[in-house]
């Protein structure tokens, strides 16, 4: 059933942390080392979903908030979170400009319908000298035909999306005033195999390590 991109985050969230997903796993495995941060660091988790990436970074010392626009994703958030998750659209972030020492967007900007004026967005809280990470699903997984779906109560979900390409990523970011310092075309390895392992589908696993799963890009705003 194709549904939209804030009805099927409402239908997914109560189960989102807690079924094994191996594209979680994998951009976790590749965005450990490159988000290391230090204690007092600010950090913007913008479409921060249940708030999985705000506390990671909180655990770590720094000052992390999040922002996103599903208020069933929210309710999910950690309780020592609470106050500082709100909810708001990417493209229109209730934050002060030049604030954030590091800005974060995980699997969410395949769903804006705006995505240049999101990431503007991204880089006016950022501030000078600060980074903008932005991960999501590989642009090559729609032309292998995978699909941004999920199960609940029993039922296969498809999320409406938009299918930008690299390009639009990085001309919007270069419009915005930030560079891009690295990039990451992720793909998945035998860390995530127990995963397909765990729901019975052993046999995609060799399949999809042969398509890039995720793309990260690192932006430096100068």
């Amino acid at each position: 059933m194709l549904v939209s991109a804030l009805e099927g985050h409402r239908l997914w969230a109560e189960n989102y942390d807690t079924t094994p997903n191996p594209l979680l796993a994998l951009e976790r495995r590749l965005l450990d080392d490159l988000l290391d941060t230090a204690a007092g660091t600010c950090v913007v988790d913008v479409a921060c979903g249940t708030g999985r990436w705000t506390k990671w970074f909180s655990e770590r010392g720094a000052r992390a908030f999040g922002f996103d626009v599903c208020a069933e994703m929210l309710g999910r958030v950690p309780s020592g979170l609470r106050g500082r998750c709100a909810r708001a659209r990417a493209e229109n972030l209730p934050i002060a400009s030049h604030i954030a020492d590091l800005t974060v967007c995980s699997f969410a900007a395949g769903y804006f319908p705006a995505l240049e004026q999101a990431i503007r967005e991204m880089a006016r809280i950022t501030a000078i000298g600060g980074r903008v990470v932005i991960a999501d699903l590989h642009p090559a997984t729609g032309a292998a035909g995978w699909t941004r779906s999920f199960r609940a109560a029993g039922r296969v979900y498809e999320i409406e999306h938009f299918r930008y390409s690299v390009a639009d990523f990085t001309s919007s970011a270069e419009r915005a005033g930030l560079h891009l310092t690295s990039e990451i075309h992720g793909c998945f390895g035998e860390p995530e195999r127990p995963i397909f392992e765990m729901a019975e589908r052993p046999e995609r696993f060799a399949h999809v390590t042969e398509v890039p799963a995720i793309w990260i890009g690192d932006w430096r705003k100068t």
